[in-house]
């Protein structure tokens, strides 16, 4: 309590404080603590800074345009506040991050307005340029990690027309990009690409993300190889199968095309995937196929139900019993 007055009344004040500043001040301000209080992770100061300076609609990302991060702490009042031995931003107290969320409509769909900064940025001609680096020391290394491994987990919570625009713009192309890389690595799927190696589509990452309209738009469009193999053998289909997005598995299955017991290069199959990572719905959907085999073996021998067994998911091994020729491996 300060003067007398609540803590949501002392933050709603600040809050009209940072509009009052009008301008790029306010913009900051707002800006700043909408991306703190809705990023997946803490934010290094940096990031923050650069994700501030991306100008929507424009095909660059101009240095000049960011800002410091003294005057992005003096623009927000007062709010935020930076952790000077981990370089890291956060809110002043957890007591905001509870009033930013109970007080939805200070920020506009947050979470598009996330997706259109990240999807700019990713689209941006320098970032492009990037495509054949493979682990730089460049200016906005980090932020091109957190849009890359990030943007499709706020699209997934919320989507604008002009967000999916870019996502279909940067999906339209095989992602042989550095972005995809970050992606893939940060999901301990990276392995090194080789010259041989199927691309890693845009229907595989929309799939992977578990963006249903993406997925459905680039399936619509043609050419994004439903069936197609990343580098791994993995298909559209696996990937949202690993991350257990029921949705996505059903729209791929509507494919006659699509085999849904096809094995990838460590002969393991989607319903293994979904068996060990615990995915009962997705096992469900999977066990309707009569071409789905639950006693199928990895190169190692496992079967799902060896998988399930191990993992302790009781209902899914209830659910691989049930078929008759489900028995565990032996190994």
């Amino acid at each position: 309590m300060t003067n007398g007055l609540e803590l949501g009344d002392v933050y709603d004040a600040t809050i009209k404080r940072i509009k009052a500043q009008g301008g790029e001040k306010s913009r900051l301000g707002m800006e700043a603590l909408m991306w703190i209080s809705h990023a997946e992770r803490l934010l290094q100061a940096d990031e923050l800074c650069q994700a501030l300076a991306v100008e929507l609609r424009s095909p660059d990302f101009d240095v000049g345009n960011i800002p410091s991060i003294s005057t992005i702490v003096n623009c927000c009042q007062g709010l935020i506040t930076v952790d000077k031995e981990a370089s890291t931003v956060r809110l002043i107290h957890f007591t905001l991050q509870e009033y930013l969320s109970s007080h939805p409509d200070i920020f506009t769909k947050p979470h598009s307005a996330i997706v259109e900064i990240c999807l700019t940025y990713l689209n941006s001609q320098q970032v492009k340029a990037l495509s054949t680096s493979r682990y730089p020391s460049i200016w906005g290394a980090s932020f091109l990690e957190y849009c890359s491994v990030y943007w499709g987990v706020h699209a997934k919570r919320e989507l604008s027309d002009y967000g999916r625009s870019l996502a279909l713009e940067l999906l339209k192309e095989p992602c042989s990009r550095l972005s995809t890389q970050l992606l893939l690595l940060h999901s301990n799927l990276y392995h090194g690409y080789h010259d041989t190696c199927p691309p890693f589509s845009g229907l595989h990452c929309a799939s992977f993300f578990g963006i249903l309209e993406l997925v459905a738009a680039l399936i619509e469009v043609g050419g994004s190889g439903i069936n197609g193999e990343s580098c791994w053998g993995c298909t559209p289909l696996s990937y949202a199968v690993r991350n257990g997005y029921e949705g996505v598995v059903k729209m791929l299955l509507e494919w006659e095309e699509v085999n849904s017991d096809r094995p990838n290069t460590s002969a393991m199959t989607s319903l293994s995937y979904a068996a060990w990572n615990g995915h009962e719905g997705v096992v469900k959907i999977l066990l309707e196929r009569e071409e789905v085999n639950p006693d199928k073996p990895d190169w190692t021998g496992r079967t799902p139900l060896s998988y399930a067994t191990q993992y302790g998911h009781k209902k899914i091994v209830a659910l691989l019993q049930s078929r008759k020729a489900a028995t565990p491996s032996t190994t």
